[in-house]
Formats: C-alpha cells, structure tokens, sequence
C-alpha cells in the first residue's frame, strides 16, 4: 500500500459506506440515536487486516451518510473479548448510571470469554458499559455480567425499551437456530421469558415494532437473526406469536449481521438498519470489511401477506451530482442509452414494462445484472432471485460504490447485496435488451460525489 495516498481516497475505499480509518471491520453494534448524532459502534480489531482482537470501535453521523470516526469505545478485558451487542438510551435512568443531567447511553455487549490470555476457561457471558457524555467515553458497570452463560456461545444482545410495561427485552442468540428472549426493569437483572427458533437463520437477532403501511396505528413486530430471515408477529411484552412464516429479504452474497437503530426521534419515525457486506476483499488497502448503505425498514399488506420492504434512506441523495435522465425508451440489443457515461459511483433507477419474454442485460463497472422476463427472475453475481412485475413493470434501483452493488427491486420487496473487486479503470455503464425489444419507462442515473469529501 501506497503511504502517499491520501486517507479514504485508496483506489478500492468505499465511497459512500462506511469503512473504519484501518484494521478489521465486521457486525453493526449499539446502533442509537441520540442528541442529533447516530452511533454506528462495530466488531473491530484495530492492530490488523484481519479477524481477532475485538474490540468496538466507534463512529458517529449526523446524517448517516457522513461518518466521523472516534476513539475506540470498549476494549477487551478480564471477561474476554468485546462481541456483539446493542445500545440504548435509558431515558428513565432504569440503571441508576446518570450523572448529571443527561440521560446515560448504555451499551450491552457480549463478553466473550476464552478469547483473550486473560480470560481463558471463560464463558461467553452478557455485560454492560454506560457512557454519560454522549459517547465519547466508557465506563464498563462493576458488576459484571449482567446475565451468565446460558449455553453455547450464547452471544449478540439486542435490547429495547417496551413502554406498555415499562420494561427491557433482550433478544439473545442461543446455539444453532435458537434465540431466547429476557426481560429486566433496570437492564442488571433479568429472567428468560421465551424461547424462539428461527430456521435458517443464526446470531445477531433483532427484535423491534413496525406500523403497517396506511392503516394507521396497526402494528407488528419483526424478530430477525443475523442473515435477515425474518418473522412477522405480535409481541405483548412477554410473547412473541408468529403471523407470517420466515422469509428472507436479501438475496445477494454479502448481507449479514443485520441491526436496526433504538432510539430514533418519535418525529422522524423510521426504522432504519445497517448490515455488514460480508466477505469482500479489499487488495493492498489499509482496511478491511464495509457496511452496507443505512436502509429504512417499511411493513406493507400485499396479496401474499404481510411483507417486509427496506430501501436506502433519502440522505443519500444529499450526493447527487450529475443526472441523465430520460423517459419512454426502446431498448435493443445494440444501442447503448448509457454509452459516453462515465464513473464509478452511481445511483441508477430503471422501471421496464412488464412482457411475455425477452431480458434485460443491464453492466455496471464490468458486473453483469440481468432480468429474464421468460422465467421473471433477476440474476447477479451468480445469485437469482424471483421478481414478479407490480402494476405492470419491474423497477430496479442500483447503488454502486467502488467495491460494492445493492439493488432494491421494486421499492425494496426484494434486495441483493454484493461486494465485488473491479479494476479502478472499469467504468462502462451497459443497458441493452435480447431477444426481445424492451420499453423502459423511466431511468434515472446520478453520479455521486464521495462522503469523505
């Protein structure tokens, strides 16, 4: 790696996702909302490319776009290792942490024994550590661990406030497929109040309340694990119920540890997540690991049932610059629309009319997406997925980054995650159809400026 190279402009740094200054970056943790700043916290190892000393490191946004990075928050210590976990805003002063006049933020966290010199014969047990002036510093509580081992590698708390009884419940992966939930009136002492299982999924569990889309007041709950398989249910503060079977929102490569924000002002009223874009790689740079872009989470009542949607959040357009945008085109197997546009960070929108046969051959930075509207599937990186046409067309949204490519179909019913490697040179943009003319009713392209900048 080049020294000379400026911070943050490495040929294959993200852009417009977040990545850590250097060292290892994996799950999303404490995700909280608080005094105007969003805290991303994160599994971070802050001496190497890879894996291993974790710790959190921390990074704050006003926007959730532009990202500072601050001081490491948690580090290892007696118990082991710093895992996942969440963080909350005790309002109520339940812990008694306050000092002064602000409430404290609180984070819980999973100690994870046996994985430091210190900690050997340890379990993985559950911890808290509270912070008085808004996150800048940490103090772990004395008392420690909050809740002893379970079984397994018990791991990943998610807690969050339930109003109608005044009461914490964490949502904590058990082994396998299984997750058990907790309750507590002061996050130090807590009972098991249910056990869940959740096929195809594992780690990193969430479990927070929705509004169904136009029906006022009506609201379910979503208890998710790691992958972003997902059940739609009531919860009373003591029980979960399943409504709907488990469902998967993502389909691409790169999607995991996904965990939604607590504490989000009552006027904003979003739900919003962030996931790790597992697996990519990252040649001769000083980092390693990404996020994902930060995605609004919606509840909708379609034909099938209750559906989960999610689609990045609107501050992402704060980096639109330029735009090329046209409107009823017919698209062939060899005029280009896009041709002469070049790039590497793009914001690319395209609904197609729906018919009976043909497909979509869309490239961006050398990676090929296609809709085949013989079988209606969309295909990418070797990953398909089934898209059906919603009010008789496709709609398509594409974020590209320099080492990454989300696509959000219609509206966000579907997603695909990927990370990819393109050479910095690659920047052809591609939309052609085959063997069949295609009418695209709108696209919308805007290239996109950095965040760093």
């Amino acid at each position: 790696m080049n020294n000379e190279i400026e911070l943050y402009s490495e040929p294959y740094r993200p852009q417009f996702h977040f990545t850590a200054k250097a060292g290892w970056l994996n799950d999303p943790n404490g995700l909280v909302y608080y005094a105007g700043e969003y805290h991303l916290f994160y599994q971070h190892n802050p001496t190497d490319i890879n894996w291993g000393n974790m710790h959190w490191g921390h990074a704050i946004s006003k926007d959730l776009i532009h990202w500072e990075e601050l001081p490491i928050a948690l580090a290892p210590n007696e118990l082991g290792a710093i895992f996942s976990g969440s963080a909350v805003v005790d309002w109520n002063n339940t812990t008694g942490f306050q000092v002064g006049d602000e409430p404290p933020i609180v984070a819980i966290y999973t100690a994870a024994g046996g994985e430091t010199p210190e900690s050997a014969g340890q379990p993985y047990t559950q911890c808290l550590a509270y912070s008085n002036d808004r996150g800048r510093t940490w103090k772990n509580y004395a008392a420690n661990p909050v809740l002893p081992h379970v079984v397994g590698q018990n791991r990943d708390p998610k807690v969050g406030w339930y109003a109608p009884k005044a009461c914490w419940v964490m949502s904590l992966f058990l082994d396998g497929e299984d997750y058990a939930l907790f309750m507590s009136t002061n996050l130090k002492h807590w009972h098991r109040i249910q056990t869940l299982h959740l096929p195809g999924a594992s780690e990193c569990p969430d479990l927070y309340p929705l509004p169904v889309e136009r029906e006022g007041d009506k609201r379910y709950w979503i208890f998710s694990g790691a992958n972003g398989i997902h059940i739609v249910g009531d919860f009373d503060g003591r029980f979960f119920s399943q409504i709907e079977e488990p469902r998967r929102i993502d389909y691409g490569a790169n999607y995991y540890a996904v965990q939604t924000f607590s504490d989000i002002d009552e006027s904003d009223g979003r739900r919003i997540e962030i996931a790790w874009m597992a697996g990519g790689t990252y040649p001769d740079m000083p980092f390693n690991q990404q996020m994902s872009i930060p995605c609004e989470l919606t509840l909708r009542r379609t034909a099938a049932g209750l559906r989960l949607y999610r689609y990045p959040v609107d501050e992402i357009e704060s980096l639109r610059r330029a735009s090329f945008i046209k409107e009823n085109i017919l698209l062939n197997s060899e005029d280009n629309p896009l041709s002469g546009i070049d790039g590497d960070l793009f914001d690319l929108t395209i609904e197609v009319a729906d018919q009976q046969h043909g497909q979509l051959l869309l490239k961006v930075r050398e990676q090929d997406i296609e809709y085949s509207y013989d079988d209606r599937k969309l295909t990418c990186l070797g990953r398909s997925v089934s898209l059906q046409p919603v009010n008789g067309a496709i709609n398509l949204r594409l974020l590209v980054d320099r080492a990454s490519l989300e696509i959000f179909a219609n509206d966000g019913e579907v997603t695909m995650t990927f990370c990819f490697n393109a050479e910095p040179s690659d920047h052809p943009l591609q939309l052609l159809a085959k063997d069949s003319s295609i009418k695209v009713n709108r696209l919308e392209l805007y290239e996109l400026r950095s965040a760093w900048k």
